[in-house]
């Protein structure tokens, strides 16, 4: 058996968002079978879609801990900009191997293997992050290493026809406006009634464990905050 991860991104387009995160929920395979007439809605209406959003959202969080999932996530500042050099275009980033880290150590810790499962968006993009992710995977010795838990090779599927993916989506929505890392440097403003609602929760749900390095063992958790993805820098 193995575990899925389902993740998606939020703020990618560096607007509204406080970060940039990408990041889903790991599940294990045995536990996955368990207007068009466009008009605007009205105050009250619009009203009752929001609590039935977040009528969605708490049932969300409550069949994952039922089904047992982890959370894991990497966020990093929204006006972080790309460097014109090689390593940033062809290498996968620094942020989105701490969140492969975090992955493979519970994949260590329960002897599984495990599959990624991305939202499929543009091809070329799409083509270019599975370069970027085989290369980290052949290229680099820790990527080999990892690659012995980890399937180098994600599956893509459409996110409107797949509901972990979705679930993602509302997952990293919640930890991008609610939750946050202070002591990390992650202390952008947040959307107070997220924070009150989820927070707690978030925090529960993202995996704990140990991680190691280099001879030395330490607690890690599923959640990572990366104030530059493209420094030589150590996260645990």
């Amino acid at each position: 058996m193995s575990y899925l991860l389902f993740l998606d991104e939020s703020g990618h387009d560096h607007k509204n968002m406080p970060y940039e995160v990408h990041g889903g929920m790991a599940i294990h395979a045995g536990k996955l079978n368990k207007g068009l007439d466009k008009r605007s809605p009205n105050r009250a209406e619009f009203s009752a879609y929001g609590q039935a959003c977040l009528i969605m959202a708490r049932g969300i969080f409550e069949l994952l801990r039922g089904h047992e999932a982890k959370l894991f996530a990497a966020a990093i500042p929204k006006n972080v900009v790309k460097p014109e050099t090689f390593i940033a275009e062809e290498y996968l980033r620094k942020d989105l191997v701490f969140l492969l880290e975090r992955y493979f150590y519970l994949l260590e810790a329960e002897r599984e293997t495990g599959l990624i499962v991305l939202d499929e968006t543009d091809k070329t993009l799409d083509r270019r992050f599975v370069a970027r992710l085989e290369r980290y995977f052949k290229r680099t010795q820790t990527g080999r290493y990892r690659s012995a838990r980890i399937v180098p090779s994600p599956f893509f599927v459409a996110s409107d026809m797949t509901y972990p993916v979705q679930v993602a989506d509302v997952c990293i929505y919640a930890i991008n406006w609610g939750f946050r890392l202070p002591t990390s440097g992650m202390n952008a403003p947040v959307r107070p009634d997220l924070y009150a609602e989820f927070a707690q929760q978030i925090g529960s749900l993202q995996f704990k464990g140990q991680g190691y390095r280099e001879r030395e063992v330490f607690p890690t958790s599923g959640i990572v905050y990366v104030p530059d993805p493209y420094a030589s820098r150590v996260e645990k």
